[in-house]
């Protein structure tokens, strides 16, 4: 509850990478999602500077509102000003929009319902039926940046992934992002895709499988605590992505060529749609040196990149009047 009506209310978003699994979680199969510390920030306010990595609200603003407002009665036609602050970059299969759009919803709901306090599970349901008329696409993105932390997820055909198991990533590793800074087209590839399911098409039931594979022997490095099986494991995601699906391009390979030479860290693309950003895993010690090997030998190699160390993160985080608590979904 705010104090005085002068108090913001805010929402602070993670993005998610996807260590294994990319489709699957509307194809059917399990997938492996983690929560990174690039968060997105929206607040509720009067008209104020924006600047946002997630591209700004845009027509979400527009669209989250009405959406709400078939469904809280007594919301004002129009939504309120926002100020939106991003550390994810944009359009990189990082989960930047959906970042976006959940933290809308909560601060929307906060704001145009007060005192009706609307659970986050109900308005992870909502995101995810909101984005899904648009992309078509499945509900990975939405439980990972509401839930936080590391999850192995069992894919629908309709409706939300399942939750089949949880864990807290191991706070001696870190996350190495690289941003390729080429843009991904997410819409494109769902179409495709399911062009792809309607004609049955065998190299899709292949990469299922793989993918499907991948995604157990990551899970199973999670839980044992081994980094480098960690690794070998996304390659092996990566690769199915790559070979059966063409989710991957020559100057995405040249950037996980550059990365395993120049600093034995294998990446894996997170997201589909031919560009976006690629991710590794590596101990917290080894950090230091390996984002700057990586950004010397990327920095003559691949200009355009750009290496962005991160950690794992909680989910939603509500602040009103600059307080802020996690509140991952029960």
């Amino acid at each position: 509850m705010r104090e005085t009506d002068e108090d913001p209310i805010r929402a602070t978003v993670p993005c998610r990478a996807c260590l294994s699994g990319e489709d699957l979680d509307w194809l059917g199969g399990r997938s492996v999602s983690l929560a990174l510390d690039l968060m997105t920030t929206v607040e509720v306010g009067p008209p104020g500077p924006r600047t946002s990595g997630a591209g700004g609200p845009g027509g979400w603003r527009e669209g989250v509102w009405a959406f709400l407002r078939v469904r809280l009665p007594g919301l004002a036609p129009y939504p309120p000003a926002v100020t939106v602050r991003s550390d994810a970059p944009a359009a990189s299969g990082l989960s930047s929009s959906t970042a976006l759009i959940v933290a809308l919803f909560r601060v929307f709901a906060d704001a145009g319902a007060p005192g009706r306090r609307v659970p986050d599970r109900t308005l992870t349901q909502w995101a995810y039926e909101f984005e899904f008329a648009v992309f078509n696409g499945g509900g990975m993105d939405h439980l990972a940046v509401a839930e936080g932390g590391a999850l192995l997820l069992d894919g629908r055909t309709t409706g939300l992934p399942a939750v089949r198991d949880r864990l807290e990533f191991p706070a001696d590793w870190r996350v190495i992002v690289v941003d390729s800074g080429i843009r991904k087209d997410t819409a494109d590839h769902i179409r495709s895709v399911r062009a792809q399911l309607a004609a049955r098409d065998p190299r899709l039931a292949s990469y299922r499988a793989q993918a499907d594979e991948a995604s157990a022997a990551v899970w199973e490095a999670l839980r044992a605590h081994d980094h480098r099986a960690l690794g070998a494991a996304m390659r092996r995601a990566h690769e199915a992505m790559r070979d059966f699906q063409g989710m991957s391009t020559p100057p995405l390979e040249e950037i996980r060529a550059v990365a395993l030479r120049s600093a034995g860290l294998p990446l894996k693309l997170s997201g589909a749609g031919g560009g976006g950003a690629l991710v590794g895993v590596c101990a917290a010690a080894e950090e230091p040196e390996t984002v700057g090997r990586l950004r010397r030998a990327l920095g003559s190699a691949c200009p355009r990149a750009r290496v962005i160390p991160a950690r794992a993160a909680a989910g939603v985080r509500r602040a009103v009047g600059g307080r802020a608590a996690a509140e991952p979904l029960g």
